[in-house]
């Protein structure tokens, strides 16, 4: 029985993590801020590790997506969330 815990405790520690790494290497998509690289602008007054939510609409498939955004300790974006948000109009 307790090796079955372990492996339970072991499991969920490894999906985490995995999720989390996931969402460390999202990839712009066509309307991202960063599609085109870092934005020539850099946001000096947000402190550090803020975020703030971004829109759009993906130019090629149409959906629509909401992205959170991370302000690194360099002063470059990250993306550390994206979520569909509206299914494709016809």
């Amino acid at each position: 029985m307790f090796h079955i815990a372990m492996f339970s405790i072991f499991g969920c520690a490894a999906l985490l993590a995995s999720s989390y790494a996931s969402a460390q290497g999202l990839t712009p998509v066509p309307g991202s801020i960063t599609y085109n690289g870092q934005p020539h602008t850099k946001l000096t007054r947000a402190p550090i590790g803020s975020t703030f939510i971004h829109s759009l609409t993906d130019v090629v498939t149409g959906q629509q997506y909401v992205e959170i955004y991370r302000i690194a300790p360099d002063r470059s974006l990250e993306i550390v969330s994206r979520r569909l948000y509206g299914p494709v109009s016809n």
